[in-house]
């Protein structure tokens, strides 16, 4: 029998090397070689626990059959949509997020929702133990003869227990924490992470059970382990927000059965997560209507359009140089658009510091925030209020023209619904559609332009 291997491989990337490296060729990251151990495995002891279909064949497409499976709907209507309409039976979803944030509370209340469907779901934990899940379910007012808790990482173990009970939906929390014994690396290495979600994948697929998994993040935010964990899944979803408030947001990033980028609002409460139909009330309820450097954007979030304020302070630099902050904006978005204001709309912002935010938690990324933010930049610098009846859409370009944006009938209708008055599109966009909003529509063409409109 063949000997041992010692050989180092990249938590961050999976890159294989037979000497230790204090930086990965692959990737670039440092001090991310760990040592593994690889033993050859005797196949002829025992057959593959993922052995080759042999009785499938391949077929024509329109030879194949197709019955579209109707998704299993939960009773949090947010996770509905970001999921695109439901939970589809077999496939693999991965959920992940900072410590604390929710994702095992978030989970438990799926857990207890699915099972009063019909279903068999087997929560299997490796960071907790049984009395502990109990104790935060009775918290959760989670009931039902149908939910199993397993706390176990062996692999080989999970697979006996799901041959045994047979359920339709498995919960893994949380996959670092999952063990496969036929490899020989540290629990949380990138070959058992690979690994066990080879064989969740496996399971989800053949047994058609579906499978929610937790992953933990690092400190730049992205799932640990292997970026071809995201690649393996269904569906990955971000849970995110700020442990100073309440409030959660969960961000579908890919998914192979709905939209990406949907997002879903949700508030922490004692009883467990509370969904919010309407976020953006939340998002302008503490808004001042009379302050200067605030602006409302109307901005996609996937196929849902959300209000967002856009706060700038524009002061005097104490410094040779102007300083940029932006928190929830992009800040290279942030340098474009004052340079586009100094050139094109006479603002001489290059000796005034800049501070720009928006509220609620909220990042913002899309271009048609550009008009928004240019005009909260005006409103600081020139200490005049904007109408808190208005709102803005529209992308900035280099010239200082405002191009059109997509979707911008169910903007203004959004902004209708919260009792906006007026809303300032791009020119190109008016004629596009025709409405008979109450909400007055009008379009700008250049920096200028819109400017002169609204600062007079």
């Amino acid at each position: 029998m063949a000997k041992a291997k010692n050989k180092f491989v990249c938590q961050s990337c999976g890159y294989v090397s037979p000497k230790y490296l204090g930086r990965c060729p692959n990737c670039g990251a440092w001090n991310q070689m760990i040592e593994e151990v690889e033993r050859p495995v005797d196949s002829s002891a025992t057959p593959s626990r993922r052995t080759s279909d042999t009785s499938v064949k391949a077929v024509k497409l329109h030879d194949v059959s197709f019955e579209e499976e109707p998704r299993v709907q939960t009773q949090l209507s947010e996770l509905n949509r970001v999921l695109g309409g439901g939970v589809v039976q077999g496939s693999l979803v991965l959920i992940g997020g900072d410590p604390g944030i929710g994702k095992s509370t978030l989970l438990m209340q799926v857990s207890g929702q699915l099972q009063k469907t019909g279903g068999k779901v087997l929560y299997v934990s490796g960071e907790e133990s049984a009395s502990q899940i109990k104790m935060r379910a009775t918290r959760l007012g989670i009931e039902g003869d149908e939910l199993y808790i397993y706390p176990q990482t062996d692999m080989s173990y999970i697979r006996n227990t799901i041959e045994e009970i047979k359920p339709n939906y498995l919960i893994i929390d949380s996959v670092q924490t999952m063990d496969e014994p036929e490899i020989s690396s540290a629990v949380g290495s990138v070959s058992q992470i690979r690994e066990v979600t080879a064989e969740l994948m496996n399971i989800a697929k053949q047994q058609n059970i579906t499978v929610f998994v937790v992953g933990h993040v690092t400190k730049g935010g992205a799932i640990a382990g292997p970026k071809v964990l995201e690649h393996m899944v269904d569906t990955v979803l971000y849970f995110e927000g700020d442990t100073h408030h309440s409030y959660r947001i969960l961000r579908s990033v890919k998914n192979r059965f709905g939209s990406t980028n949907e997002i879903g609002i949700f508030e922490m409460q004692n009883e467990g997560l509370e969904e919010v139909s309407n976020p953006s009330e939340i998002f302008l309820e503490e808004r001042l209507k009379d302050s200067n450097g605030s602006a409302v954007v109307v901005s996609m979030e996937g196929t849902r359009p959300i209000l967002v304020e856009v706060q700038s302070l524009i002061a005097p630099t104490i410094f040779g140089n102007a300083k940029r902050t932006a928190t929830g904006l992009d800040h290279n978005r942030v340098s474009v658009i004052m340079a586009v204001l100094e050139k094109r709309g006479n603002l001489m912002l290059q000796n005034q510091d800049a501070y720009l935010k928006s509220t609620g938690g909220v990042r913002l990324d899309e271009p048609a925030i550009d008009l928004a933010l240019a005009m909260s930049i005006a409103s600081s610098y020139k200490n005049q209020g904007i109408k808190p009846d208005d709102c803005f859409v529209g992308e900035v370009g280099l010239t200082g023209e405002i191009r059109r944006v997509d979707r911008i009938q169910q903007r203004v209708q959004e902004a209708e619904k919260l009792g906006f008055k007026r809303i300032f599109v791009p020119k190109n966009n008016i004629g596009k559609w025709t409405s008979e909003n109450s909400i007055q529509v009008i379009g700008v063409d250049t920096i200028s332009d819109a400017m002169n409109k609204i600062f007079g």
